[in-house]
Formats: structure tokens, C-alpha cells, sequence
């Protein structure tokens, strides 16, 4: 239309300029009318020759000041014939010129008129395409897309945006005043403007049929999958059901497959197609894979997962002795076990921790004394202390019992006037007392814990944190007991010393430990170390199974000690763990002895072993040849005692790996009746795969799924009666933030018919290390899969036909003949990055010590 328009244009041009001509050559020079007024009107609805050119202030195209010629301002066109030019005059008045006239060539004013009615045509286009949308600005952006092509990439032309959401401001303002006169006037008022934004958006745009865009963006997501991103090309469309292209996916996709022993995966980012030629099905995937495939095995409505602990995992300061006594009287209460050799009975007890969660009630300041209660002179720092001390008792080895009154401390601060007072406390104690903060004692703000947060063994003296204790966390203890029938206390419990806000005095307790962890102090043994965790809770003893090995370096896992006089015991029996049967008979039967609150607790999942230091002083007692002299012993013993696992810190014990050979293994059951706990928050959609018996349960008809909180609860109680395995396949994505893998795989699909099917797959994971030198047991892995399986299902009327001839049996649902086989083989290895000094095709190399933390300074001018 426009190319028609411009060519009639230019025929009336000239049979104007014609027409013209004849009559200047008949009558002279004459006032000539705008050739375009013929076609287009009169000359005020054409918009006037813009003649300003040269220079941006004069040339309205680029000066963004112009204010256009006011309406008095009018334009007249002349030609003349003799020159073949346009003279433009613009006059003010219809008499009056505004500024001297413009010339042009015939060229130069066909081409500026055909500007302007080009400019002209396309507003009148934009104020049509706007009429019509209305509120809609998208629509006049349709009318302008060209079907044909739009309507082949994406079936349709039409598009949808629809967002959803919301965009939160807050604005504010801050200011402080500071009334430091060491900062200048000026300095001491501070202000500023506060701005604050939150975006909750979610977008959903298609055009057409095939292309669609998800997006989803939250300022406050906690974790990168909390944002979705995807586009879709879906080819599989009414409109095109013979494109070899069916599905481009970008951005968040999945990957999953049919096949049991090759499983794809949820939740990935990257990019995804799928192609048809005939009946051959091939999908691809390229991505970073952001969960870990992980499995569980629920049995009789309880949950059984496997357990692997290490000697140098040691439940670190969760639990203690209340007292060097205890430590000693420990081992001689389980020789018969399940019976305590024991006269002591705790009746009452209060534990303090340093306040560090701002809590308000139950606050105290208090300070914990190393040597308060004790009565060994060998594990007091001030043993001096003991002279002149009230004898209140002993036990019947008449070994003297703890109490606030078998040394003379407690005495000497009640008789002290000032260790009683907050603010005098630590000076008097360092001045008076000649004590040391941090090794004596300890002032610290602590609170008192609940009795849920903690639990303590009556007889055998000791206390089982249930909260995190950090490295510079102060414990202090309070503790009331009997033995035979008397009655003893250590400490001061919180109605002993009632809360005085207009004194502020403090309250002594029993220190179990310090702010600082001193290996050479006596406060050191108070902590277990004879304690693992197995992360489990509510630990049935049902089917529960524990066993210790050793693994040679020679190669294996083994039950027993490689070599050496006790080649011949297994390691449970060596350690005492072993000593009763399934009936707590006194009778070896080679299983783990399962006795609560002894060798295990069962609430939170803690083993115990009934001897101190079963690594090291307890193993190396069992390679003396002579058991009366402790000097003589198997030269084989330093091949196995672990003894920097009880003198030093975790820390320094793991520098020893040549020791850390010993291994707890076993099997649990943990009581959860129908609900199960996946051990994870937010569970990809779509990843959980549940089975019992092979069958693969229905989500909604066998069991619902809770994928915030990552639960799992049974509702066909048939599965849970039957005694069969349930496995609960699923991804895990809550520690994956900076260890991600990349994720590649092709699946192949060959569809005979609609009953035979034959598939392939081929499946490639790498994981990239952050730096060269890995750890041993963190090295990265570089695997691939591969694997084939063929899929047959039929009905067969004729089997349900020949089940009705059999008496007394008649069916009418329909019988189906399934088979299925799989093969997969999988092929490890390791990322090029940590292949060095190993030749071409061999294995990476990982670091069991670098002795990068080999060397230690030390100050020469500060005494130590």
C-alpha cells in the first residue's frame, strides 16, 4: 500500500509540474500552489517543509530545545520553472517574511515530501493500533508481528504475560547522636537515608503454543533453588506433530528415567532437548546437577539406616564426669555389668552454660572452680587445699567421696568478703587466692538448662548434653547425692544463693569446662571420650547392629587385629562390648550388648563404651604380657594403641592417620512408626521414588509427602504389616552450595510396537574440586554409566480365560504378561585436576597429609 501511494504520488507530481509550466509560458510568472495539495488537501492539514539544516541548533531533528513555529507562522511553495527549483517562504501575517526564503532542487523537495508523508503515515498507523489496544500496550506489538514467520517457529502469533507478585519499599531514615566530646560537633550527629526493597515476582509469558517462559524471583530466598527459571520449546503441539525437535528446555529442568538401576535426576540447571526420527526417541541433557541422590530403608514401620564412625569421632564436649572420683570409680561399677558396682546415687543436679543466646530468665553470674569438691591430690592444682579439710566420708574402698567440704575451698570464699561480690570476685580470687582465670576458675554470665536439654547417669556420675557447646562455652555443675544413706552436695544450686539485684553476688559451682581447652590440666579427664553418635534418634534395639573392625593396610576390613598376641579375640570382645547375651545373661554371643544408658543412648543415639580409653590406654592393657608390670608390654602395641586420641586435641590425634584404623560399623532401626524422616528440608518435587516388594507405591493412595519438611507418613498400613522393606529414594539439596556437579546424559528409546520397547542410556558425572590437593575421602569423582533395558507388557485374555476353568476360581479382572531386564555397568573415576604425577590413565591423587601445619613458632621473648 505505501509502495503504490509513493508511485501515484510521484505521477501527480509531475503532471502538476507540467500543468504548471503551460500556464506560467501563457501567462507569465505566477504564486505556484502546492503540487501535494491536489492529493492531499489543502495546505494546512500537510505538515510544512522543515527547511532548518546545517547545524544542531537549528536542525529540529537533533535540537532538543526547538519549540516549534507558533501558528501565526505560515509556509508558501513557489516554483520556478526557468531555475527548476521550490522556493519555501514562511511569513507571518500572510504579507510579512519570518526569516529569508529556501530554495530547492526538484530532487532535494521530492525527497523531503516524501520524508514527511512517510513520518506522517506511520503516526497515523501508531494512533490506530493504539485506538484499537485500549490499556493493552501489547497488542499494538501483535498487529505488527508477521504472522507467516511467527506462526510457523511458535504455532500461533498470540502473546501472554502474565505476572504475578508484588515489590515492597521502605523508606526511612536514621540518626544518632553521640555525645563524645572527644568527636567534633559535627561528627557527633551521624544521619543518612534508609532504603530497603523486597521483589516477590512471577512471570508466566507464552507466544503461541510452543514458546513459554516460567520465572520466578524472591529477594529473601534462602537457597538458589527457591529462584525458577525456564524456557520451553515444546514442538509436540497439534500444529506440528511431525517435527523432529520435540522439547527444548533452559534453566531449571529434569532428567528422569524409567530404569531402576540408572536414575536420572530432578533438580538441574542447564539445558535439555528431545528429538523423534520414526519410532527412535533421544533425549539430552547438559547441566549442574544441585541435589545428592540418596536412599533409606524402612522395615516394620521403623526406619533402618547404616552407620560408618571412626575412632577420632568422639562425641567432643557433650560429655562429662562430675568429678575425678567418678572418672576413677567407672570402670570398677561395669565389671558385672548390667549391674553397677555402686553405692552412689544422684538425686539432684543443675547445669550452667555461658549465656550466649541473650536469654533473660534463669541468667546467673556465676564462677566454676576446678578444684571445688575434689579430694585426689594428683588432679588438684592446689592440693594444699586438702590439709585441714572437714572429713565427711569415703566409700567402701575407702577412697574419700566429693563434696563442697573435702577441701578447704568453699570454706575460704565464704570466709572472704569480697569473692562473694560481682565486682570484687576476680580481683580477690587472682589477688587472695593466687588463682588463675581460665585454669582455677572461670566468671562467666550463664544460664541454667532446662532438664530436657540434658541428661545425667545417677550411679555411674555423669551428664549428657543435649545443645551445641562451643570451644569457649563454660560448663559449671551443682549436684546433690547419697551413698549409703548420707547425704553429700557439690556446688550451689540457684535457691541456695536467691537472685539479690541490690548486692549482685555470685554463685559457685563445680567447673566441668573451662574457657579454654588445656590438655595438660586435670580438667581435661573429666571429658568423655569414650562416647559416639551415630545421628540417629529413638534407636530401637530391635535389629540393631554394631561391630568394630580394623582396616589393614595389607588390604580388608577385619574383625580382628591383623597380627599380635590378640589375633585370635574379636575387637567387640576386646573392648567389653561383648561380655552378655541377647537376655543380659553373663554369656558371649558375638552381638553388640544392648544395655540403655549403659553401652548406649538410645533417645539421641550415643554409644558408650564401658572403658575410658578404649584406643589407647584400655587396648595397650591388653598387650602386656605380664598384667602385674605395666612396663611389659607387646612391641606390637605401638602399631595400634591410639594414645594421641586421649593426651591431645581431635585436631592434633588426626595428624596420626597410621592409627586411625579402627572403625564402628553397624545397623540401626529408628522408631517412627509410619512417618518417616527424610533428613532434609525442601525435596525437589518429583524426586521422592518409594517401593516395598518391587512395587512402586502411589503418592496421594499409599503414602503422602510433606516436601518442605522433607516427611514421608505411610497411609496404607498393609505395607508397614507386612514386614517387607520399604525404600525411599529421593535428592537432597540442603548442602549443596558450593559443591556442585555437572550432570550429562543421553537416553535413548526404540519403540518396536506399543507393548516392546528397547532403551539405552548413557549417564557422565563430574565434580570439580575447589584447589589441587584434596583430602582423603573428599576426593571428587569423574564417573560414567552406561546401561541397556528392555520394557515388554501385553494383555493376555487368555491366561484370565484359562484361571476361570480352574474350580471354585473365577476372576474378571484382566491379566497382563510384563517382563523387564536391565544392564548397567559403571566406570569410575577421578577429575583430570588431581591426576598429577600419575601416568596417563591412572587415578588421581589425594592427600592424607601435606604437613602444610608441620611447623609451629614461637615467641623467644615471652617465658612459657
Amino acid at each position: 500500500m505505501l509502495r503504490s501511494l509513493i508511485v501515484f504520488s510521484f505521477f501527480s507530481l509531475l503532471l502538476a509540474v507540467s500543468n504548471t509550466k503551460t500556464a506560467q509560458a501563457a501567462g507569465g510568472g505566477a504564486t505556484l500552489r502546492d503540487p501535494y495539495q491536489d492529493f492531499f488537501g489543502t495546505q494546512d492539514s500537510l505538515p510544512p517543509i522543515e527547511p532548518r539544516f546545517g547545524d544542531g541548533l537549528t536542525d529540529p531533528r537533533t535540537n532538543p530545545f526547538d519549540l516549534k513555529d507558533p501558528k501565526i507562522i505560515t509556509e508558501e511553495t513557489e516554483y520556478d520553472p526557468v531555475t527548476n527549483t521550490f522556493i519555501v517562504k514562511e511569513q507571518w501575517d500572510g504579507k510579512n517574511s519570518f526569516r529569508a526564503p529556501s530554495v530547492y532542487t526538484f530532487d532535494e523537495y521530492f525527497r523531503l515530501r516524501n520524508e514527511q508523508e512517510d513520518r506522517r503515515y506511520l503516526r497515523q498507523l501508531t494512533q490506530l493500533g493504539r485506538a484499537k489496544a485500549g490499556d493493552d500496550p501489547i497488542v499494538p506489538y501483535k498487529d505488527r508481528i508477521s504472522k507467516n514467520l511467527v506462526d510457523r517457529l511458535f504455532c500461533g502469533s498470540e502473546i501472554n504475560v502474565r505476572p504475578q507478585g508484588n515489590i515492597d519499599l521502605t523508606f526511612g531514615g536514621d540518626y544518632q547522636k553521640i555525645a563524645n566530646p572527644i568527636l567534633t560537633e559535627r561528627q557527633q550527629r551521624q544521619g543518612g537515608f534508609d532504603f530497603d526493597m523486597n521483589i516477590q515476582l512471577n512471570v508466566v509469558g507464552t507466544i503461541g503454543q510452543k514458546l513459554k517462559l516460567t520465572f520466578n524471583y524472591n529477594t529473601q530466598a534462602t537457597f538458589d533453588f527457591d529462584r525458577q527459571v525456564k524456557v520451553q520449546y515444546l514442538s509436540d503441539t497439534e500444529c506440528s506433530e511431525d517435527d523432529i525437535l520435540k522439547k527444548i528446555e533452559m534453566g531449571n529442568v529434569s532428567f528422569p528415567l524409567r530404569s531402576s538401576l540408572i536414575t536420572g535426576r530432578q533438580n538441574l540447571f542447564g539445558f535439555r532437548t528431545d528429538w523423534q526420527f520414526g519410532r527412535l526417541k533421544i533425549s539430552t541433557v547438559a547441566s549442574q546437577s544441585q541435589t545428592q541422590r540418596k536412599e533409606l530403608q524402612i522395615q516394620g514401620g521403623a526406619q533402618l539406616q547404616d552407620f560408618t564412625v571412626t575412632a577420632d569421632s568422639y562425641d567432643e564436649n557433650r560429655h562429662f564426669f562430675l568429678s575425678h572420683y567418678n572418672r576413677g570409680a567407672y570402670e570398677p561399677a561395669l565389671q558385672n555389668m548390667p549391674q553397677i558396682n555402686s553405692l552412689f546415687n544422684i538425686t539432684k543436679m543443675e547445669v550452667w552454660i555461658t549465656n550466649d543466646r541473650n536469654v533473660t530468665e534463669g541468667v546467673r553470674d556465676v564462677v566454676a572452680f576446678a578444684d571445688l569438691g575434689e579430694t585426689d591430690p594428683a588432679v588438684m592444682l592446689d592440693n594444699t587445699r586438702l590439709v585441714g579439710a572437714t572429713e565427711l566420708g569415703a566409700d567402701l574402698f575407702g577412697k574419700r567421696l566429693p563434696d563442697r567440704n573435702a577441701n578447704r575451698l568453699y570454706a575460704d570464699l565464704l570466709a572472704s568478703s569480697g569473692a562473694r561480690g560481682l565486682p570484687t570476685c576476680v580481683n580477690t580470687l587472682q589477688g587472695s587466692f593466687g588463682m588463675s582465670d581460665g585454669e582455677d576458675f572461670s566468671k562467666v554470665r550463664a544460664r541454667k538448662l532446662a532438664p530436657t536439654e540434658y541428661t545425667f547417669h545417677p550411679q555411674l556420675g555423669f551428664v549428657s548434653l543435649n545443645v551445641q557447646v562451643k570451644p569457649t562455652d563454660v560448663i559449671g555443675v551443682a549436684y546433690q547425692y547419697t551413698y549409703n544413706g548420707k547425704t553429700y552436695q557439690v556446688g550451689e544450686f540457684a535457691q541456695d544463693l536467691p537472685l539479690d539485684s541490690d548486692t549482685l553476688n555470685v554463685m559457685y559451682l563445680k567447673m566441668l569446662k573451662g574457657v579454654r581447652i588445656r590438655v595438660d590440666l586435670p580438667i581435661w579427664d573429666l571429658m568423655m571420650k569414650n562416647v559416639y553418635s551415630l545421628g540417629a534418634y529413638q534407636v530401637n534395639p530391635e535389629d540393631f547392629r554394631l561391630d568394630i573392625s580394623y582396616q589393614d593396610p595389607g588390604g580388608g576390613t577385619k574383625r580382628f587385629l591383623p597380627d599380635g598376641p590378640l589375633a585370635s579375640i574379636p575387637l567387640l570382645t576386646m573392648f567389653n562390648l561383648d561380655k552378655l547375651n541377647r537376655a543380659l545373661d553373663p554369656m558371649q554371643d558375638g552381638q553388640f550388648d544392648f544395655v540403655p544408658g549403659v553401652t548406649i543412648l538410645p533417645a539421641n543415639g550415643r554409644i558408650i563404651f564401658p572403658v575410658l580409653e578404649p584406643f589407647g590406654a584400655h587396648l595397650e592393657r591388653q598387650f602386656r604380657t605380664d598384667p602385674n608390670n605395666p612396663n611389659t608390654v607387646h612391641p606390637l602395641s605401638r602399631k595400634y594403641v591410639y594414645n594421641q586420641l586421649y593426651d591431645s586435641t581431635i585436631t592434633i590425634a588426626r595428624q596420626f592417620p597410621e592409627l586411625n584404623r579402627f572403625v564402628i560399623k553397624g545397623r540401626y532401626k529408628s522408631s517412627v512408626s509410619s512417618e518417616i524422616s527424610l533428613g532434609g528440608f525442601n525435596i525437589p518435587r518429583g524426586s521422592v521414588v518409594v517401593s516395598a516388594g518391587g512395587a512402586t507405591l502411589v503418592e496421594g493412595t499409599d503414602y503422602t509427602i510433606d516436601y518442605n519438611l522433607g516427611r514421608i507418613k505411610i497411609i496404607n498400613e498393609s505395607y508397614l504389616n507386612s514386614g517387607q522393606p520399604i525404600r525411599v529414594a529421593f535428592e537432597d539439596n540442603s548442602q549443596f552450595g558450593f559443591n556442585r556437579q555437572s550432570f550429562f546424559g543421553t537416553r535413548l528409546d526404540y519403540y518396536i510396537n506399543d507393548k516392546f520397547n528397547i532403551g539405552g542410556t548413557f549417564l557422565h558425572l563430574l565434580e570439580r574440586p575447589f584447589t589441587q590437593k584434596v583430602n582423603y575421602g573428599e576426593d571428587p569423582m569423574s564417573n560414567s554409566i552406561y546401561g541397556f533395558d528392555i520394557q515388554y507388557s501385553s494383555a493376555a485374555p487368555w491366561l484370565t480365560r484359562l484361571v476361570d476353568k480352574l474350580p471354585l476360581i473365577s476372576t474378571k479382572a484382566p491379566s497382563m504378561i510384563s517382563f523387564t531386564g536391565e544392564f548397567a555397568h559403571l566406570i569410575p573415576g577421578s577429575p583430570k585436576v588431581i591426576n598429577m604425577g600419575t601416568d596417563a590413565g591412572g587415578g588421581g591423587t589425594v592427600y592424607i597429609d601435606d604437613f602444610e601445619g608441620s611447623g609451629a613458632n614461637f615467641n623467644l621473648s615471652v617465658p612459657s
